[in-house]
């Protein structure tokens, strides 16, 4: 049987449930695109840049069981979509990417976008592929889907040369994808030992991260079992109600709210779930792991990297996580009591969200009330969306996540730019649920076009754009620690220009008064699905937690001499100012 490499491509993405593609044609893959135009399965999306396009399959994979999948040209649509794929990439968010290459079948060189994919995509990929013939696409594919989606997740690059693409040759075997069963499990007798040390021990604390989502029902029940306090990472805010009287908020150490680093204190065995003890996890490792750890994992390379385990349970948490509610049942007669800890986290929750509502923001958006006001109007399985900046950490600290995969954020590669592209990703897959993002306007700069995907497609988004005129995360440790800003001050932006630019709506929120009106128009707006801008004139005078508590912890790490320096190059250039 003879088939384009084309047909080919649209039959794999088909077998593998895939719902959407995300680029823009050109000369390498306009055959690919002709095919997903016939396709009853994969809607293909147009964007506006590569960058767009990565962040928008990332939000599909990170709020969905359907895989994000770019389809660009090679060269200059990897490089735009690379920091996408790196972000994918450093958080465990399985992409399949797909380009074009140049033709394999002429002899000659210095062809159009001519250099070596795999070698560009290899630091930032699982695995690289180049189909050479027509018979390879399939298992090709398969084989791409296998590995983006088991052991820790991550991109996976496939390249279809272009007269692969438009050529008909032998198809091989034309069969769905081979089921992919049950990881392993550790050993019975290492997860009996992890149920020992936790049953025995005076007082547990549990840290979750993104590893654990498909966990939520044991995660519960252990954590009542064993009365311990739950905290979670950045990107694993979702993945443990915060209504739930044992929930303490993102981070357990000097970087993290009040409620977390009271429960967490005198710890003296934690279980770690899918997370990583990384840089923003851990407040910039000011927070520090108990001896005796617990940690599970199904990257095997995240053992003992930042803190060496007592026990290591390595696999896929969603197994390991009912086995170990299982064995802890056989070494706990009774649940645990936890009701003066729920009592105290209760009381440092209402106590530092106070503290925000009594802070004097003038005659701009007090952060507290504003997102008081939008977890209100929100339903509880709402997707929120926060890109990189000091608005990251007001999300993490002030809006409570109940629903399962409702905050996605970028983490580890950190890449501003996030937001937009991905609410439009978000709300392709979850048509039914609201979508909300937060930005800062110097996020809004780099990936605001991207709207126009979102008014092209007629998705109903929200959002909010905290606008303070600065790149306010690092302008904020750069007053702190050398007492100027360079380089972090931004140029004006008239964004309800920019939104009637696009097509999209406008709504202005000034000042605290504003602030319930604007939320619900936004969203009245939304559910006419329209896209939809809102100007939040922020005020990020009071600092978060997280900031605060990162600055001390990466300031204590200097030796005494540098120390002296930094404090006296800022006290002297604000008193000399």
């Amino acid at each position: 049987m003879k088939k384009t490499g084309a047909f080919l491509v649209r039959y794999a993405l088909e077998q593998l449930g895939v719902q959407f593609t995300f680029g823009i044609p050109g000369v390498h893959n306009t055959e690919i695109y002709d095919e997903l135009a016939v396709s009853e399965q994969i809607r293909p999306l147009l964007v506006t840049h590569e960058a767009g396009a990565a962040f928008m399959a990332d939000a599909v994979s990170r709020t969905s069981n359907s895989i994000g999948t770019l389809l660009v040209v090679p060269a200059a649509g990897l490089t735009h979509a690379m920091s996408g794929i790196g972000e994918a990439f450093l958080d465990g968010i399985p992409m399949l990417v797909i380009s074009g290459g140049i033709r394999t079948d002429t002899g000659r060189s210095y062809q159009l976008h001519q250099m070596d994919q795999q070698a560009l995509l290899a630091p930032l990929s699982k695995a690289q592929f180049k189909c050479l013939t027509q018979a390879d696409i399939v298992p090709t594919l398969y084989e791409a889907y296998r590995i983006a989606t088991t052991g820790e997740p991550g991109p996976v690059y496939v390249e279809v040369p272009v007269n692969i693409q438009m050529i008909k040759g032998e198809a091989g075997e034309l069969s769905p994808p081979i089921p992919m069963g049950p990881g392993e499990l550790p050993a019975s007798s290492d997860i009996e030992t992890a149920a020992e040390l936790l049953a025995g021990a005076g007082k547990t604390g549990i840290f979750a991260g993104w590893g654990s989502r498909s966990t939520r029902k044991a995660l519960l029940s252990i954590a009542e079992m064993l009365g311990a306090p739950v905290a979670t990472s950045l990107q694993g805010l979702s993945v443990f109600p915060a209504d739930h009287p044992l929930h303490t908020g993102m981070g357990f150490g000097p970087s993290s709210v009040p409620a977390a680093e009271n429960a967490f204190s005198g710890i003296d065995a934690m279980l770690a779930v899918g997370v990583r003890f990384g840089e923003i996890a851990t407040g910039s490792y000011g927070a520090k792991a108990p001896k005796n750890l617990v940690h599970v994992d199904i990257n095997p390379e995240v053992m003992g990297a930042n803190f060496k385990a007592a026990v290591e349970l390595v696999g896929d948490a969603g197994q390991i996580m009912p086995e170990l509610e299982k064995a802890l049942r056989r070494h706990l007669e009774n649940a645990l009591d936890y009701s003066a800890l729920a009592t105290q986290i209760s009381s440092d929750k209402d106590k530092y969200r106070q503290q925000w509502l009594d802070h004097d923001s003038g005659d701009r958006v007090n952060p507290g009330r504003f997102f008081q006001a939008l977890d209100a109007a929100v339903p509880e399985d709402a997707i929120i969306v926060a890109d990189d900046g000091n608005h990251t950490f007001l999300v993490a600290e002030l809006m409570p996540m109940r629903g399962e995969r409702s905050f996605i954020s970028p983490t580890d590669f950190n890449c501003m730019g996030y937001c937009v592209p991905a609410i439009v990703g978000a709300r392709l897959a979850n048509p039914d649920r609201v979508v909300c993002g937060v930005v800062g306007d110097g996020g809004l700069m780099m990936t605001g076009f991207e709207a126009l995907t979102a008014v092209a497609n007629r998705l109903g988004t929200v959002c909010f754009v905290f606008a303070d005129g600065e790149l306010s995360q690092i302008a904020q440790a750069q007053e702190v620690t050398m007492n100027r800003k360079t380089c972090t001050i931004l140029p004006p932006l008239d964004i309800a220009a920019f939104a009637r630019s696009v097509g999209a709506e406008f709504v202005n929120i000034d000042r605290d008064e504003d602030i319930k009106q604007g939320i619900d128009q936004s969203l009245s707006l939304a559910s006419e699905n329209k896209a939809v801008f809102v100007r939040v004139n922020i005020d990020y005078s009071k600092r978060t937690r997280f900031t605060s508590g990162a600055v001390k912890t990466n300031f204590a790490t200097f030796d005494m001499s540098t120390k002296l320096r930094l404090a006296g190059r800022a006290l002297f250039r604000k008193f000399s100012a």
